[in-house]
């Protein structure tokens, strides 16, 4: 009996140990896990606040009605397509090749710069007065070298408020919609707005403030349009204010005012431009641009005996595009564009144009990109068909096929 006993109470404490064993061991706490070591989040040094942006661009363009023989008034016998900018040739043409480099200030290091160094045919008719082209000059100025200084300015901010940016030498006007660089348009040609009603640089100072994330503000003093020699001695005004009334919104009111004409402070040239930008709807953009501009005593209506010479000019053009895919892209640009008294196009009578512009583009590889454009220009005038017996035609239409790489 106690034999027996014996053995159960052997079997007994074996059966506990076994029972109890497992849950023992479940109940073991872990190893605690070593802390993750959160990295230590790297500051951007100097050089990652350098935005790098370079591109090369080629194109031909086919006038298929409308076409001039050279230019009237001008030293030229080819083909040429009137009262366009940087798509005045006919076939085809280098357009650009682009290299940028610049940095904002901050407040960690409060001083920048910008440099813009840009070579082509349409670098040869963005020159300055002063740089590589005097006043003497004429459009298309063919006979300037095929290359720019675009932009050369330093920056620095000042600690006041949110901090206010002065910057000081030459940098690219703050008016119109459409850009001298041909990636960040809609569109390959500029149209009537960019080439006939706002300048394309300045040579100053201009001072920006951001009052709040939604409003910003510049003004500045500089030598006038496209002058970087001040061949009047006078100075000109030119500013900014931006809104973003709502988010996906953006918009600005741009001026400049001031005497432009050579070796003339009385007479005074004004615009004021308005521009807005709205992508609040998947894969559609939405443009719009509207100018006014007044010139007194105006040199070419003075030098055709223009009883009144006081120049006015306005327009306003539209902009749709649409992102199909990531590489498919498709833009429609409509303008109306008013010279009342022909200044600005050196037409004696006056002259209003109508232009419609449909481009398609497609991202090809990387950064390789094509567009197909054809555009549509009317005037009430003849003012397009020139050659040695007039200009013969109301209207021009215009093929382009055009290349760009953008490297960074």
């Amino acid at each position: 009996m106690i034999a027996l006993s014996g053995r159960w109470l052997v079997a007994i404490l074996l059966a506990g140990a076994m029972t109890q064993g497992a849950p023992v061991w479940a109940q073991t706490p872990a190893p605690a896990a070593a802390p993750e070591k959160k990295e230590e989040e790297k500051k951007p040094s100097l050089w990652d606040e350098f935005k790098l942006f370079s591109y090369i661009e080629s194109s031909a363009t086919f006038n298929l009605h409308g076409r001039s023989r050279g230019i009237p008034g001008a030293t030229s016998s080819g083909d040429t397509n009137l009262l366009r900018f940087y798509d005045i040739e006919e076939g085809f043409t280098f357009n650009m090749a682009e290299f940028s480099i610049k940095r904002d200030p901050n407040e960690a290091f409060p001083f920048g710069m910008g440099l813009v160094l840009t070579a082509g045919e349409d670098a040869q008719k963005n020159h300055s007065i002063g740089i590589l082209r005097e006043e003497t000059d004429a459009f298309p100025f063919r006979n300037t070298p095929r290359f720019d200084l675009q932009e050369a300015y330093i920056s620095g901010r000042i600690p006041v408020g949110n901090g206010l940016v002065l910057k000081a030498g030459k940098w690219v006007t703050l008016l119109g919609y459409e850009v001298i660089e041909s990636p960040s348009n809609l569109n390959f040609s500029r149209g009537y707005l960019f080439t006939l009603a706002i300048p394309l640089t300045h040579t100053g100072v201009i001072a920006s403030y951001n009052f709040t994330d939604w409003l910003s503000a510049q003004l500045g003093v500089v030598l006038g349009w496209d002058d970087s020699k001040n061949i009047n001695h006078g100075v000109s005004f030119t500013g900014q204010v931006a809104l973003t009334p709502i988010k996906d919104l953006t918009t600005a009111v741009n001026f400049i005012v001031g005497p432009e004409q050579a070796d003339n402070t009385r007479d005074y040239r004004y615009v004021i431009d308005l521009t807005a930008t709205y992508t609040g709807i998947k894969s559609l953009t939405l443009g719009a641009n509207v100018d006014y501009g007044a010139e007194d005593n105006d040199a070419f209506l003075v030098s055709i005996g223009r009883q009144d010479p006081d120049a006015r000019w306005y327009g306003v053009a539209g902009y749709v595009a649409y992102d199909w895919t990531e590489k498919l892209r498709t833009a429609l640009r409509q303008e109306w564009f008013r010279d009342e008294q022909g200044a600005r196009t050196a037409t004696a009578g006056g002259l209003t144009l109508l232009s419609t512009t449909a481009t398609l583009q497609y991202a090809i590889w990387k950064g390789l990109v094509g567009r197909l454009e054809y555009r549509h220009d009317q005037g009430n005038e003849n003012v397009f068909k020139c050659g040695d017996s007039g200009c013969r035609s109301k209207s021009q239409d215009t093929l382009s096929v055009s290349l760009f790489y953008r490297f960074l």
